[in-house]
């Protein structure tokens, strides 16, 4: 056998991003295909991230300054290095997340209708109903353009079936992407499982296989493809060769910290931890958001949705000093102390989103421009206040220049009452899908972004 049939028997494969010497030709190659692609023919990527429980609302709001730039408020601070490609849309709602004739349920409807603009059948068995989410319509216009059609991906653990709130289905509350009406896309929880989905080859149950092999050698899948990868650095300029050494750390990097998490279980001994998720939460959100940067920068897919945590979420925040649950907190009748603790873990989540962001924009693209430049990242909740259980004015961020087309620096308010729906009219648009007349509850595009 012949050294690729061998990397191919022991499941190795590296996926490489684009290199400047080649970008030309991969660049007329998308931009023939018409969709998902920035002016300069780089990749046009889309990640929607979830936030639960809703925000404290005070210390979340925005403003203008004098000379008409955004002003973040206190909990957005850490944003406030990438303000130019920040945009905070104000006056969204999701009205199907709202209780209408089916009475209590809002964080089963929240987290239902944040991708879908749909209200979800009210039930707790096997005849869940809700739409296709906003993720899968991108998926089936331009999934067929990587290897990836979507990545679905959750720091929750994933409850498929049961009663989860108030008679709604765990179905709703733990998964944020819908294939159909009936149909969520099951997340992946597991950062080793996603390692192995982007650099192993074969079937789900071929890449197991073939970890484990891997495992009994004590080898990684870079030990299997740095003879390759030497001989075509040789190959290479200076530019890309420096590109694929940052590459190569960059995935050996994460290879550790998974391998690292395996080594270590969650201190729980009533638990038993699944394989390759840190101990740490902020570790563990973190090398999710690792694991989204190397997906969009190997072009394995431009769509991706994370469950930051689901709605209803009540894990303790004890890396903050936080040790009541976050539901718990939300409901906090106006008691300053526990409004405090909400904008604290308010401020932790827009600090795992502004790490995300900030390797995205130091992660450079074929054209030059950076990854961030070349994306859209919606990030936020489908609850405003929780107390209130509240589903308008909800905090929304939009991040990323959309290859060009995105002004940063802009806080957008809507006239009030606006379906978030909208805003995804506006991305399917940007993304050149065929022009989509309605989605979910939308009345039109939003103006202004």
């Amino acid at each position: 056998m012949n050294r690729r049939h061998i990397l191919r028997a022991i499941g190795a494969s590296v996926t490489l991003p684009v290199f400047e010497s080649n970008f030309a030709k991969v660049a007329a190659a998308s931009k023939a295909a018409g969709m998902g692609v920035t002016a300069s023919g780089a990749p046009l990527r889309m990640a929607y991230l979830y936030v639960p429980n809703g925000v404290n609302v005070e210390k979340w709001q925005s403003s203008v300054s004098e000379d008409g730039s955004l002003k973040l408020g206190e909990t957005l601070q850490p944003l406030n290095a990438l303000k130019d490609r920040i945009q905070v849309l104000n006056k969204l709602e999701h009205k199907n997340a709202t209780a209408g004739p089916d009475g209590a349920g809002d964080h089963a409807r929240a987290n239902a209708a944040f991708l879908t603009g749909t209200r979800p059948r009210k039930t707790s068995g096997a005849n869940i109903q809700l739409g296709i989410s906003a993720d899968q319509i991108l998926a089936n216009h331009i999934g067929h353009l990587t290897r990836l059609s979507s990545l679905e991906l959750s720091c929750s653990p994933v409850r498929r079936s049961g009663n989860c709130d108030s008679g709604y289905s765990c179905a709703y509350q733990y998964n944020l992407s819908w294939r159909s009406d009936t149909t969520p896309m099951t997340p992946e929880t597991d950062p080793r499982h996603v390692f192995e989905r982007l650099f192993g080859v074969g079937t789900g149950a071929e890449r197991q296989k073939n970890l484990q092999r891997r495992r009994v050698q004590q080898q990684s899948i870079l030990d299997y493809v740095l003879s390759d990868a030497k001989g075509l650095h040789k190959s290479m300029g200076y530019t890309d060769q420096q590109k694929l050494d940052e590459y190569l750390t960059g995935v050996r990097e994460v290879e550790k910290q998974i391998e690292k998490a395996e080594r270590f279980p969650l201190p729980d001994p009533g638990r038993e931890a699944p394989e390759g998720i840190p101990s740490d939460r902020q570790e563990y959100v973190r090398l999710m958001a690792d694991m989204m940067v190397l997906a969009f920068q190997t072009d394995s897919t431009r769509v991706i949705s994370m469950l930051m945590a689901n709605d209803g979420d009540n894990r303790s925040h004890k890396q903050i000093g936080i040790a009541e649950g976050h539901h718990t907190l939300s409901h906090h009748k106006s008691n300053p102390d526990t409004l405090a603790k909400i904008a604290k873990i308010d401020h932790w989540y827009i600090e795992q989103l502004a790490y995300f962001l900030q390797k995205m924009e130091q992660t450079k693209d074929g054209d030059g421009k950076s990854m961030l430049h070349n994306s859209m990242i919606v990030y936020g909740s489908g609850i405003c206040d929780g107390n209130r259980h509240n589903h308008n004015n909800l905090p929304v961020i939009l991040a990323g220049s959309g290859g060009g087309t995105l002004k940063g620096n802009q806080l957008i308010t809507q006239t009030a009452d606006t379906p978030m729906a909208n805003l995804f009219l506006n991305q399917f648009d940007l993304m050149g899908l065929p022009k989509q007349e309605r989605f979910g509850d939308s009345t039109g595009r939003l103006k202004g972004i």
